[in-house]
């Protein structure tokens, strides 16, 4: 897949015209990270969109007392960082590579000139705007509505949704992740985390090996 191509997957480009996606293309730059490097702060002054390339990162945001919650966790065609841009206010999490990344990034006044442009740029971003609240409003529902048994079932359930293969036998196969991303993601202990899933698999929901969680075709009946 060419720079073009690829850019033209990304919701957000998906509906200019080459000639503008090669516009774009000549303003970005690339960057690459590695595993656990900051791409930016938490109350930095944002001046950059990001496109990831290749890896994944995560959205997180800490307590005056250390304690993290990932918000998301973001890979291949996502974009980030538009906040700050469109409302001049400063970032509002930090943004960690939870691998190695190679980035796009395009600065504040070449993003903000490439909306004014192209009218289909802006309702793009609306609509990936629009998608993100709901999320958020879903995660809150989680959070508010549902036990950590429920929390943990939940996330996983996510993941099969956003990256899990369906198997023959009606199971649905994801990566597992560990117990501390669990746990981030729903606000609780990696303890907790480590019994809930204890249960799940005692219970006959879940099944672990190796790297990949093993989902029952009756999962998500569990919330």
């Amino acid at each position: 897949m060419t720079e073009r191509e690829f850019l033209k997957s990304v919701p957000l480009f998906s509906r200019l015209g080459e000639a503008s996606v090669d516009a774009i293309l000549r303003l970005t730059r690339r960057r690459r990270f590695k595993k656990d490097d900051v791409i930016f702060h938490e109350k930095e002054v944002g001046d950059s969109l990001f496109v990831i390339l290749h890896g994944r990162v995560k959205v997180a945001i800490f307590g005056d007392d250390g304690k993290e919650v990932t918000l998301s966790v973001l890979s291949e065609g996502d974009f980030f960082g538009e906040m700050s841009l469109l409302d001049q206010e400063p970032r509002s999490a930090t943004v960690i590579a939870e691998e190695e990344c190679e980035l796009l990034s395009l600065q504040r006044d070449d993003f903000t000139r490439a909306l004014e442009q192209d009218p289909g740029m802006g309702t793009s971003l609306i609509q990936v705007l629009a998608s993100r609240l709901r999320k958020a409003n879903h995660q809150i529902s989680t959070l508010a509505l549902l036990d950590v048994y429920g929390r943990v079932a939940r996330v996983i359930q996510e993941l099969a949704e956003e990256e899990g293969k369906r198997l023959k036998d009606g199971r649905v196969v994801v990566r597992r992740p560990t117990h501390m991303d669990i746990a981030h993601r729903i606000g609780s202990s990696r303890e907790t985390v480590t019994r809930m899933m204890r249960d799940l698999e005692e219970n006959g929901h879940i099944e672990t090996q190796g790297r990949e969680i093993f989902l029952r075709p009756d999962f998500q009946k569990l919330f």
